[in-house]
């Protein structure tokens, strides 16, 4: 099942090229969910709604996804979690960019840890993506999400996928510079999300799904995700040993190589076929 959001907080389930609205269920299940949850109540309540959202879809008109306006496809997330340095390919690229000098947070995710987004700079294919210090450069860097589905801490390895709801495309938009990585990758629109979010059933192995990224016309990156060091059970397993994991919760499972500059008038085009099509633009800042 395909689950987007879009327009004014429109829950939706996407059928080939059309969406079905399915909101009324979206109202009912934030209506019965505590205001001081942790996470996403329509995303914890997948496994008792599916079914009812299904048929919902079935009995609901359809409109063209071209006249509707994507947002992320989770509304309410306790945390944004990535990985950094989780291809060979990249870890030699960026090694490449600072003239062979290693990096001050190392290679290893284990030793290096994972890091956080401001949940604040997450947005939907319809927002564009906001320039806002166009003298540094700022890189594109394309990567598998997985949603989490369930809460869930010190989740071990052979279980982790358990706790996956769906899958989406993103992107770990960067600016470069001195400041901590968080801070710099953390401004507002620097994390798009979507189309929509693929339910974990329908995605046989998230360890081996091909990728691809365009920037206009040029391709930029492409790879398959069973290159990645950390694979999406090691990074569960590993990011609950700290944390506690909650429904709705994004982990951006890091990016290969390709990473590369972007302006203002860009199209960014994030490809792969289980999981459709981001299409974004970056856009100037506005105060």
């Amino acid at each position: 099942m395909k689950i987007c959001r879009y327009d004014n907080d429109r829950l939706g389930i996407v059928i080939g090229d059309m969406v079905h609205d399915v909101s009324t269920a979206q109202d009912q299940i934030r209506a019965a969910a505590r205001y001081d949850m942790f996470g996403d109540a329509v995303v914890a309540a997948l496994p008792e709604w599916r079914s009812r959202l299904e048929d919902m879809a079935k009995s609901s008109p359809g409109k063209p996804l071209s006249q509707v306006k994507l947002l992320p496809p989770v509304a309410r997330f306790s945390k944004v979690m990535a990985a950094p340095t989780n291809y060979r390919d990249h870890i030699a690229e960026m090694e490449a960019l600072r003239a062979g000098a290693p990096s001050k947070m190392g290679p290893d995710i284990g030793k290096a840890g994972i890091f956080l987004k401001a949940c604040s700079s997450v947005v939907g294919p319809s927002e564009g993506i906001p320039q806002r210090f166009p003298d540094r450069r700022n890189d594109h860097e394309l990567e598998l999400v997985m949603i989490i589905g369930k809460k869930g801490t010190n989740i071990p390895f052979d279980k982790a996928l358990d706790y996956v709801a769906g899958y989406s495309l993103g992107l770990d938009m960067t600016v470069r510079g001195p400041e901590d990585r968080s801070f710099r990758k953390s401004v507002d629109g620097y994390t798009p999300l979507g189309p929509w979010m693929v339910t974990a059933d329908e995605i046989a192995d998230p360890d081996n799904l091909d990728m691809t990224l365009h920037v206009n016309d040029e391709l930029r990156q492409s790879t398959n995700t069973q290159y990645m060091v950390y694979s999406c059970r090691k990074l569960i397993e590993f990011a609950s040993s700290f944390y506690t994991l909650h429904p709705g919760d994004l982990f951006y499972t890091g990016t290969p190589k390709g990473v590369g500059p972007v302006k203002p008038g860009d199209w960014l085009i994030a490809r792969s076929a289980p999981l459709g099509e981001l299409r974004i633009q970056v856009r100037e800042h506005q105060v």
